[in-house]
């Protein structure tokens, strides 16, 4: 997300080298280039006339101390007036009522409103230790029924069955009640996906509102619907008191325009991020972390948790006491590591919260991006217990018929097994083992990625 949008800010900044002063002549460009970065990644055209003129107010004038170049002192006021448009920060929930909190989703179809639900109850669980139902009033889909029983039976959610042709209301009603009964601290209320032009169904989404009265009434958008989803917003804002943002899909091809229009036209804050299709992948939103990932400046905090929360402990302890008893890395150990980069989205989804990552070789997260990933692990799977143990038993027949068995060609065992010889060499001068390890490896002169990283 924010790919394009964010080569072009930073080439905005790019002419204003030797200026010692930043004044309305040599930011002109600047701001040209700014303002068109801003309408092709289908910002709102009042948010984008507000924020030019914001940050053209605050830097006309602005002295460049010793310490900053002139772009980079506009850097540090669009940084600003960014984390400004689209905060303050507030992803906390308010559960604070008699249980059970009622937190209803609401979006248009498709949107990823029944997969956010999900999301949600998984986090609530894990993170706030939180006892929590999921149902929907969905009455239109019957797949919405099927796809939401069985995310709860993932997430280790209550779930209320929907009863067929019963009014969307008085399911709402019913899985309240059901909720009380059951002692549910929360009940997470999906929605049928509607069209905002659809009055009927607006409707029947303000007599849902109207039946539980939600603590939390969550507006789910996709960060790649672009104006149409805007337009949305502003109808949902209208037709019940939205108390919030899911941006949904931040892990596509998506321009950025909903994230820094939605908090402008809804007046409410965006408070996750869904940034995956697993169960897992929801995060907190934070405008300045994001701002600073706009800008290419990276988000080492964001990563940090990320890999305190879904880094194996236990795995790397056993690899890093492996590699003290001087016992080589093999492709079981390789296999451990592509799976947890895997659940970390891939080595593209790791640079772009690194500082400067954007800069990178476009080719370098190619090489590893998760469906790359998934083709080393179904290698490593084509092979036989022994050959992982043991990759110099692997001769020319092995590595045609693991070939056959993953669906690959030679060419890409023979990578596989040049990489795994590589990181092995890495490992014997390692002390510790691990995602650390296998990053600062993947990236070093003699690593796989050959000192690109």
């Amino acid at each position: 997300m924010f790919g394009s949008l964010s080569e072009r800010l930073v080439q905005a900044t790019r002419n204003l080298s030797g200026r010692g002063r930043l004044s309305a002549e040599n930011i002109k460009d600047s701001l040209r280039e700014l303002r068109m970065a801003l309408l092709e990644a289908d910002v709102a055209l009042p948010v984008v006339r507000e924020f030019v003129a914001q940050v053209k107010e605050r830097a006309i004038g602005e002295e460049v101390s010793r310490s900053l170049s002139p772009g980079q002192a506009l850097v540090r006021i669009i940084h600003a007036e960014l984390a400004g448009i689209m905060g303050p920060q507030d992803a906390a929930l308010d559960l604070q009522c008699q249980p059970p909190a009622v937190v209803m989703l609401a979006g248009l179809q498709g949107a990823g409103k029944t997969t956010t639900a999900a999301k949600l109850a998984l986090r609530l669980q894990e993170r706030d230790g939180r006892k929590v139902m999921l149902a929907t009033t969905d009455i239109y889909r019957p797949a919405a029924v099927l796809q939401l029983e069985k995310l709860a039976h993932e997430t280790g959610a209550g779930f209320f069955p929907l009863v067929a042709k019963q009014d969307p209301s008085e399911i709402a009603l019913q899985a309240l009640a059901a909720a009380r009964v059951g002692l549910y601290d929360v009940l997470l209320l999906d929605t049928a996906g509607r069209s905002h032009i659809d009055q009927d169904m607006m409707e029947e989404l303000r007599a849902i509102h109207q039946a539980v009265t939600p603590t939390e009434t969550l507006f789910v958008i996709d960060a790649m619907a672009g104006q149409d989803a805007i337009n949305a917003a502003r109808a949902f804002s209208e037709t019940v008191p939205l108390t919030g943002v899911v941006l949904s899909k931040t892990d596509g091809d998506a321009r950025g325009g909903a994230a820094l229009s939605i908090r402008k036209v809804t007046g409410v804050p965006i408070k996750f991020l869904g940034t995956g299709e697993k169960i897992d992948a929801l995060e907190a939103f934070h405008p300045e972390r994001i701002a600073s990932r706009i800008l290419g400046m990276g988000d080492v905090l964001s990563l940090v948790e990320e890999v305190e929360q879904k880094l194996d402990r236990k795995k790397s302890e056993k690899l890093a006491r492996k590699l003290r008893k001087g016992r080589a890395f093999d492709l079981a150990d390789l296999r451990s590591q592509l799976e947890q980069m895997l659940d970390m989205g891939g080595l593209g989804a790791l640079l772009e919260k690194l500082p400067g990552g954007r800069g990178l070789p476009q080719g370098l997260a190619g090489d590893a991006d998760p469906g790359m990933i998934r083709r080393q692990i179904a290698i490593i799977d084509s092979m036989t217990p022994a050959e992982r143990r043991f990759p110099k038993t692997i001769n020319g027949s092995r590595r045609r018929r693991i070939a056959a068995g993953s669906g690959t060609e030679v060419q890409a065992v023979n990578r596989l097994l040049k990489q795994q010889l590589q990181m092995q060499k890495m490992m014997k001068r390692m002390k510790k083992g691990g995602m650390g390890g296998l990053l600062q490896g993947m990236g070093g002169p003699s690593g796989p990625f050959g000192g690109r990283l």
